[in-house]
């Protein structure tokens, strides 16, 4: 293997760690924005319940009003009718009070109706205070979360980049340039490891001098995959210490 392949993976595994790292970073705003979302959803629908209930409350004084005004009328018309001198004015006032009798009935139904519908609205209210205040705690401890995972990301992506800085002092300057290039093409994988003579992330074979080149210990060369162009090497042991191994048994 090249003495600087050692370099590059290391970087790697740096240059992953921080992607994952800004990656956690930039989705930290998408991920407070939906719990403020759900808040003020929790809210307007709190609103939309008291509102309605003062509407209800507002129809139910103007329905009491309506039963008294009928009920009012339909008194004086009962005191009117005794005196009256004729029958065709008993029939007319009764008529009267008939007609206000029933527009004091309809006037209860609806108030019926309206002290039901506020009852629901009372109901409604109640539940929707109790929902906001359960996704205010959910809210607060979620975002007291995101704001540990952001100092804490923050932290890490501070002692990588110090970390990349040592690892990226070891690489020649075209190798680091030749690295970073092939990572951008590749999501930030600019190295694949060979086994079984397969490039691993690719799947295709690699030609055997090439595989039997990347084991020995003092390579010089750096090879790249023919099908997905990464930079390659091998973790298995070095031909040369494997040699080494098998005079010893």
């Amino acid at each position: 293997m090249h003495p600087n392949i050692k370099h590059l993976i290391e970087l790697q595994i740096i240059d992953l760690r921080l992607n994952e790292l800004r990656t956690l970073l930039a989705g930290l705003p998408r991920r407070l924005a939906e719990v403020e979302a759900r808040v003020a959803a929790a809210r307007q629908q709190l609103t939309a319940a008291k509102e309605s209930l003062t509407t209800s409350l507002k129809d139910r004084k103007r329905y009491e009003l309506d039963v008294e005004q009928w009920k009012e009328k339909a008194r004086k018309y009962k005191d009117q009718i005794y005196e009256v001198k004729t029958n065709e004015a008993y029939k007319a006032l009764q008529h009267e009070i008939e007609g206000a009798e029933a527009e004091m009935a309809k006037a209860e139904d609806r108030l019926l109706e309206r002290m039901v519908s506020g009852e629901e609205y009372e109901r409604q209210v109640k539940a929707a205070e109790r929902t906001l205040k359960e996704i205010e705690a959910s809210a607060q401890a979620e975002r007291q979360t995101i704001a540990a995972e952001q100092t804490a990301a923050q932290k890490e992506v501070e002692q990588d980049t110090a970390l990349r800085e040592q690892a990226v002092a070891g690489v020649p300057e075209d190798l680091l340039d030749h690295y970073e290039r092939i990572a951008r093409r590749h999501n930030g994988v600019a190295l694949a490891e060979v086994r079984d003579e397969t490039c691993t992330l690719c799947r295709v074979r690699v030609r055997p001098h090439v595989y039997q080149e990347l084991r020995r210990e003092n390579s010089e060369e750096i090879f790249h995959c023919e099908s997905c162009t990464r930079i390659l090497y091998c973790s298995v042991q070095p031909v040369a210490q494997a040699s080494a191994g098998g005079n010893e048994s």
